[in-house]
């Protein structure tokens, strides 16, 4: 069982590298792709239960003992993101079967989606700070593919732009962890949080935070960073939106809550401040991007600017309630996230434009479609018992002990605007009259809906189903709030 944390990082890896070899064959490649993604599912649902059972689990390679060689880690925390990102490239996978159109699918779709989720799945696992720039690096070159994926002039235009600014970022990461080795001596992320715990509060460690949260907010989208993200990610087709949506933003998250747990505790009133206030901003910006657009490709992507807000102003707050907020509401995001630019990938696809405005009357032809979207809209803005009501409502008990009244208040307020911004979707795309020519047979129709409303109905089981989740939550949060699980892990799983 020691091998098994490579099992959902390396599946995709091997999987991909086979499907190299027959480009052209679209049926095989869909077979494939989903075998390996299902291997790699049953593997990360097998270490989520060995970690529940038995704790943290790590992997040396090549038999170097930590601090000096490659370590892998898979606490509860990593282990619950690499299954979400799984469930969701399964489903986004199953949609573009229909959605994604032949031409794409032989231009290296599929081993695109498998490399990088290689990528997003070793950023989860790996416990090497170089490392982990090594597999965004993974990931960011598998989705430099899949956003020029059709070669349209839109794509080639932001695919500039976000090679760019992934190119600075990438840059930057690699000169602040040059920076952090400088003053620890170590790249193994258990070692660097003993010695930073040993040095104590120090400017140079502070600058070193705030560099690796200009990194992280780069690739996570948080204000004033992620200029890029609505254009970026408008250009390429939904399905590879979905993905990009899902999952992307959500590593930058992660790799922000996980070094300002792990390692950046020792001056917390500054470094988290900074966080819990740019959170707020986001949030702020989010909202007005959300109510500003009439193209609902745009409405989601700037719900996801919101989200990051939510999520790490839950993790700034460090204590309980907050901290196990963000974990809920960061996977509940994930999912959320996936099932939404599905059912407005079928929206597009039935109408022809993703413009609002040119919408209207589809709830005559396509009530499911509407009812299922309108429940996954709710999930999205909090309303109870949807599971976007459980993590918000614990971020907002977070807040609350830690004594941030208002900021706790508009987190509950931002949730009213968030409905607002899913409602206008329903009410301009559902009611009224009916809009143009409905592009779309009947068939293709029922094969685009069934994940769409599979993924719909995960999310609301997450939701219902919250209180057998808790003691999940509970081990992760427990894991970031108390560095000495993870660090003590580590080095007694040599031994």
């Amino acid at each position: 069982m020691i091998n098994l944390l490579l099992f959902p990082v390396l599946i995709p890896f091997l999987f991909a590298a086979v499907l190299l070899l027959f480009p052209k064959k679209v049926k095989a490649q869909r077979i494939v792709t989903m075998i390996g993604l299902l291997f790699a599912l049953t593997s990360s649902f097998v270490l989520l239960y060995k970690v529940k059972v038995d704790g943290v689990q790590t992997l040396t390679l090549g038999s170097w003992a930590p601090p000096f060689g490659i370590t892998m880690v898979s606490d509860m925390f990593s282990a619950l993101l690499v299954t979400s990102s799984l469930i969701i490239a399964l489903f986004v996978v199953w949609f573009s079967f229909t959605a994604i159109g032949e031409e794409r699918e032989k231009a290296f779709y599929y081993p695109a989606i498998l490399f990088m989720l290689t990528g997003v799945n070793g950023a989860f696992t790996t416990g090497d700070i170089f490392n982990m720039f090594v597999f965004f690096e993974v990931l960011l070159m598998s989705s430099y593919v899949l956003i020029v994926l059709g070669g349209e002039k839109i794509q080639l235009k932001e695919s500039i732009k976000y090679i760019l600014v992934n190119i600075v970022s990438s840059s930057l990461f690699v000169i602040t962890v040059g920076y952090l080795y400088s003053v620890v001596g170590t790249l193994n992320m258990a070692d660097i949080s003993v010695k930073l715990a040993e040095i104590g509060p120090s400017g140079i460690v502070t600058v070193i935070a705030v560099l690796f949260l200009i990194v992280f907010g780069i690739k996570g989208g948080i204000f004033p960073l992620f200029f890029w993200l609505p254009g970026s990610y408008a250009a390429p087709p939904v399905p590879v939106l979905a993905l990009f949506g899902a999952l992307l933003t959500k590593v930058g998250v992660y790799a922000i809550i996980r070094t300002y747990t792990l390692f950046f505790t020792t001056d917390v009133g500054y470094t988290h401040s900074l966080l819990m206030i740019l959170s707020i901003i986001t949030i702020v910006v989010g909202c007005i991007g959300a109510l500003a657009y009439f193209d609902v490709k745009q409405i989601i992507i700037y719900n996801i600017v919101i989200a990051v807000g939510v999520i790490l102003f839950g993790a700034s707050v460090m204590n309980e309630n907050g901290m196990m907020g963000s974990v809920f509401y960061l996977i509940h995001d994930i999912l959320i996230k996936g099932a939404l630019f599905l059912f407005i990938g079928i929206i597009i696809k039935i109408t022809g434009t993703a413009d609002l405005r040119k919408m209207g009357g589809l709830m005559k032809r396509y009530p499911l479609l509407a009812w299922s979207y309108l429940i996954v809209a709710f999930g999205l803005a909090g309303i109870p018992p949807l599971s976007g009501f459980i993590g918000k409502l614990l971020i907002v008990q977070g807040g609350f002990e830690g004594e941030l009244l208002w900021q706790s208040i508009f987190i509950l307020a931002s949730s009213l605007l968030v409905l607002l911004s899913v409602i206008r979707i329903f009410i301009y795309a559902f009611w009224g009259e009916e809009k143009g020519d409905h592009l779309i047979s009947e068939k293709k129709y029922r094969h685009l809906l069934a994940p769409a409303i599979t993924l719909a109905g995960i999310t609301v089981l997450y939701g219902v189903g919250a209180e057998y989740l808790v003691p999940f939550m509970s081990d992760a949060t427990n894991v970031l709030l108390d560095p000495s699980i993870y660090v003590d892990s580590v080095f007694e799983g040599v031994k």
